[in-house]
């Protein structure tokens, strides 16, 4: 049956959490090369007996204490580079672009990961810590106050760049850095600004995604209701297995519940959606583990970017994609807000047009994996620079 497919092909979007896991191998060059940087391979101690590997990379023939900045990644076994797929690691690109920019750049595998890839541990422990968001948040501060300790960096000017969740860790470390046993930091950079509830954002990533872009993409004279023939306009062009699940929701007569020929697609057609998915089961989401349970039921617990960023005085980036269908660009939007209503006075918000919750170029509603726009880097070596 077809709408098991659309519920099978939803419970994997939402494994994807708030940025993609990878199981891909890395290859040996993804976003450019090390020219002009050094690099030092680094282990550093966390609680409960792990010890992340890791890396220091700067500018070759530096001298003196520098600037770093301790790279906070996206959900998920992420390892030092945020592999994602074969050529696509996003905080190894921003490590090369931020390091030849005359930084230090700090970035480490999670707890669990052993080697880039990702490769991970085979400890279940390990793997499955009892509360794991707030662990990936005292292993973050654990990176922080580890950068700060070594002898090229000066511990007064530790930045912090987050990814998708990290930018939900930075927000948590920065608004109770007492609390997590670190020097305030000099600054935060945040790309694909996490919004809202858990609930909220899975159900944005399961059912309103979909919505959207029938909005968007089939509801051609914009009346919120879909005719017969906007529906067979909408499917055309597409790939085959995409038009097999909006045709397995759009002609099953089912989901015209008032019979008028005309679906109404957020009173028809979201009901079925959602049930397809079984959201109503959350956070027992169909086709996910019991681990991703025990992650957001953690995670819901700790507050948003918005909340937690306007405690924080130091200079904000925030960076979104317009068409980034993870973490929507509108939290970024409203976090920015939140802190100019806080009186912070050195906070910028960019959003980039035609890009993703990676922060690459592609396709809004069929994205692909890719490394972050030269765009992207460009503008946080310059803001980095400007605040060094």
């Amino acid at each position: 049956m077809r709408l098991r497919k659309i519920a099978a092909l939803a419970a994997a979007a939402l494994a994807i959490g708030l940025v993609p896991l990878a199981r891909a191998q890395a290859t040996d060059r993804p976003g450019g090369d090390w020219d002009g940087i050094a690099r030092e391979a680094v282990t550093i101690p966390m609680d409960g007996g792990w010890v992340a590997a890791g890396e220091l990379t700067y500018p070759k023939g530096a001298k003196g204490r520098l600037p770093v900045v301790v790279l906070l990644h996206g959900s998920g076994q992420n390892d030092m580079d945020q592999t994602l797929a074969p050529g696509v690691a996003t905080l190894r690109t921003v490590a090369q672009s931020v390091s030849r920019g005359g930084f230090a750049v700090l970035r480490f595998n999670k707890r669990g990961v052993v080697a880039v890839g990702p490769k991970l541990s085979d400890d279940p422990a390990l793997l499955d810590p009892e509360k794991p968001y707030e662990q990936t948040v005292r292993d973050a501060a654990a990176a922080v106050r580890f950068a700060g300790g070594l002898s090229r960096v000066d511990p007064k000017r530790v930045f912090l760049l987050g990814h998708s969740e990290g930018t939900q860790v930075a927000g948590n470390l920065v608004a109770d850095p007492r609390g997590y046993g670190i020097a305030r930091p000099a600054g935060v950079v945040a790309m694909g600004v996490v919004a809202g509830t858990p609930r909220e954002v899975l159900y944005y990533q399961a059912v309103g995604r979909t919505l959207g872009q029938l909005h968007e993409e089939f509801d051609f004279d914009g009346d919120g209701r879909l005719s017969a023939a906007e529906v067979s306009d909408g499917l055309l062009g597409r790939p085959e297995d995409e038009a097999a699940q909006f045709r397995a929701v759009l002609t099953n007569p089912a989901t015209d519940a008032d019979g008028d020929g005309r679906l109404d697609i957020d009173a028809e057609v979201e009901p079925v959606v959602r049930a397809a998915v079984g959201f109503d089961r959350f956070p027992h989401l169909p086709g996910t583990s019991e681990r991703f349970a025990r992650y957001v039921t953690d995670i819901a617990r700790f507050r948003t970017p918005a909340q937690e960023l306007p405690k924080y005085d130091g200079p904000v980036l925030l960076l979104n994609g317009q068409t980034d269908i993870q973490t929507p660009a509108r939290g970024a939007i409203v976090t920015d807000a939140a802190l100019g209503a806080a009186g912070n006075r050195d906070h910028t918000l960019i959003t980039y047009p035609g890009v993703s919750h990676l922060m690459n170029v592609t396709p809004e509603y069929r994205p692909e994996p890719g490394n972050p726009d030269p765009s992207v880097l460009r503008d946080i070596t310059a803001w980095l620079c400007g605040h060094r």
